[in-house]
């Protein structure tokens, strides 16, 4: 009896030590990265309303590769300055509270500029910049519309209103109650663009639609976009970027001009995507053939793995 006993015990050393040895060698370690990524939104985004996240599952996709993710909210619409001071603090928190000394930024549309300012002002305390069809210079259609509402003193004073409102009941909607600024959020998307890239030209192209850049101050910039418009014939999204687009010339996400989206180390800029299926919306409705931004958001965080950051 006392034989059997020590042979079930060994049986059952033998299967954890199994379990153990086969859970170390298929933990997918992927996406994991040195530091956490931090997820920043555009324009009239957030981090999720009702469940619904503004960057579509990207999160999970890469936390269960081994990848730490925090999606943060920040004003949806104020000044690049504005937006990035409420982000430099929410990283100071993430920091806090990971015990991790950088982290890496991931910005969407304008969250390219919000980004690029924690990064040029705390260099010390990101390890890298990922502009996602980001606004790194002035948006064609902010143009068309600054230009009309500088000529029109009751338009801008329409335009400051509504936008001001609508992003404060994103805010309502989300669970936060930042200060909006129509206005300034017009501005940095079209004259101000110049300005800002004067100030903080960490990884800027120095030719137009060329590279910028890829290390600046310790801080690795990284950028890819979209550069289609029409991608899937159910996305409601779809038509209505084919009709922003008109205000462009060359090639463009919809919103965001190729060109203008480039910032330090380029991985490319034409992804069969639009400006809505860079964040996998509406609701992962976008090309399954040519562009699936899961695959690029996962990829990036292995590139990131694999460069020690």
């Amino acid at each position: 009896m006392k034989r059997i006993y020590l042979r079930l015990a060994g049986l059952l050393v033998l299967v954890g030590l199994s379990s153990t040895a086969s859970a170390f060698l298929f933990t997918d370690t992927y996406t994991k990265t040195k530091y956490p990524t931090v997820l920043v939104h555009g324009l009239m985004g957030f981090d999720d309303i009702a469940g619904i996240e503004y960057f579509y599952r990207i999160p999970w996709e890469i936390s269960r590769s081994g990848g730490k993710v925090y999606t943060v909210e920040v004003p949806q619409a104020n000044s690049s300055e504005i937006r990035g001071e409420a982000l430099l603090l929410q990283v100071k928190q993430i920091l806090a509270a990971t015990g991790a000394k950088k982290v890496n930024l991931v910005g969407h549309s304008h969250g390219g500029p919000t980004i690029r300012y924690v990064a040029a002002v705390r260099p010390d305390l990101v390890a890298s910049v990922t502009s996602v069809g980001g606004a790194n210079g002035s948006a064609d259609l902010a143009d068309v519309i600054y230009g009309v509402t500088s000529n029109v003193p009751v338009t801008d004073v329409l335009v400051d209103k509504v936008a001001s409102a609508l992003g404060s009941l994103i805010g309502l909607l989300s669970g936060t109650d930042y200060q909006q600024d129509g206005a300034a959020a017009l501005y940095a998307l079209s004259a101000g663009a110049a300005e800002f890239n004067a100030k903080y030209p960490q990884g800027i192209p120095a030719q137009y639609c060329g590279n910028g850049a890829e290390v600046v101050n310790g801080v690795r910039y990284y950028s890819w976009s979209g550069g289609s418009q029409l991608t899937n014939a159910a996305d409601i999204s779809d038509p209505l970027l084919a009709i922003t687009s008109l205000f462009y010339t060359g090639k463009n996400d919809g919103l965001i001009s190729s060109c203008k989206s480039r910032l330090g180390k380029v991985i490319r800029d034409d992804y069969h995507m639009n400006h809505v299926d860079e964040i996998n919306h509406v609701f992962g409705l976008v090309d399954i053939f040519g562009g699936n931004p899961v695959a690029v958001y996962r990829q990036q965080a292995n590139r990131l793995k694999n460069a020690g950051l």
